[in-house]
């Protein structure tokens, strides 16, 4: 199969409209939780969740990063494996994060001057560019699965510097806030 600039094949329609639809979907819920909830429901105690949630994001980090090592040096089998573990670290993320959320609501900073500033810097390009990376995951592996690597690796471009930054700033965002929180 050829792969070609041109626009989507109308079978690529269900795919970009089911892509849309979670994505939108995943960030009302988000915005739901954070925004209009404000408050966990008291129930299950995931005070771990966190952790495990930067953990995910720096498994991610190395797996996305490892990725691309292996496929700059023409090994596809290793890239595609690496690939697959870091969107399964980032979805297992995603379900934590989600889950975190709603039992606990947000998390506040507790930091002033100018590390509060830096913080708020961090995460607002953290959460900024966290909202069109589900979209880019699902449409680049999707081109990968197609085996249309040319858009593939035109996404991929973009893909990789934005997820990477996003799964980085996870991990800073989760020691900003630990080092901020008053010693119990």
């Amino acid at each position: 199969m050829t792969d070609t600039t041109l626009p989507a094949p109308s079978q690529d329609r269900a795919f970009f409209v089911f892509t849309g639809v979670i994505s939108v979907l995943a960030l009302g819920f988000l915005a739901y939780l954070l925004l209009v909830r404000k408050g966990g429901d008291g129930g299950w105690d995931l005070r771990f969740m966190p952790a495990v949630n930067a953990s995910l994001n720096a498994t991610s980090a190395v797996l996305i990063t490892t990725g691309l090592v292996f496929i700059k040096r023409g090994n596809p089998q290793v890239h595609r494996v690496m690939m697959v573990g870091a969107v399964t670290a980032s979805a297992l993320f995603l379900v934590g994060y989600i889950l975190y959320h709603a039992a606990h609501g947000d998390t506040k900073y507790a930091g002033e001057g100018v590390m509060r500033t830096v913080y708020l810097t961090v995460l607002a390009s953290h959460v900024v560019l966290s909202i069109p990376i589900v979209p880019m995951v699902l449409t680049t592996i999707y081109f990968a699965i197609k085996k249309r690597h040319a858009s593939h690796k035109k996404i991929a471009k973009w893909t990789y510097p934005i997820w990477l930054y996003v799964s980085v700033t996870g991990v800073v965002v989760y020691f900003m806030l630990r080092g901020s929180a008053p010693a119990v």
